[in-house]
């Protein structure tokens, strides 16, 4: 698969990881699109180790996509937990 189809898959993978995981993230299109693409590379080497069949076999089998939206919601998992605590300001804090 070429760069482009990566990019597809990505921006459509991530954003059905999003659509399952509800909830606030930061970043736009383009951490979706990476979250996406990390998350179908992802998805394509746990296919592979653990049920040893190639997950990835192009743009339009149905493999490719499970592999990138499994691999999408772990990635989206790990980038929450990593990058999900940080507060922003909200919320007061007493000093007593």
């Amino acid at each position: 698969m070429g760069i482009l189809a990566w990019a597809v898959i990505g921006l459509l993978a991530g954003a059905i990881a999003k659509a399952l995981m509800p909830g606030k993230d930061p970043g736009g299109v383009l951490v979706t699109m990476l979250i996406g693409i990390v998350g179908g590379l992802l998805g394509g080497f746990l296919g592979k180790v653990i049920f040893g069949v190639d997950s990835i076999n192009g743009f339009f089998h149905l493999s490719t996509w499970i592999a990138a939206i499994i691999g999408s919601v772990i990635v989206l998992a790990l980038h929450r937990l990593t990058f999900g605590r940080h507060t922003h300001g909200h919320g007061r804090h007493s000093h007593a």
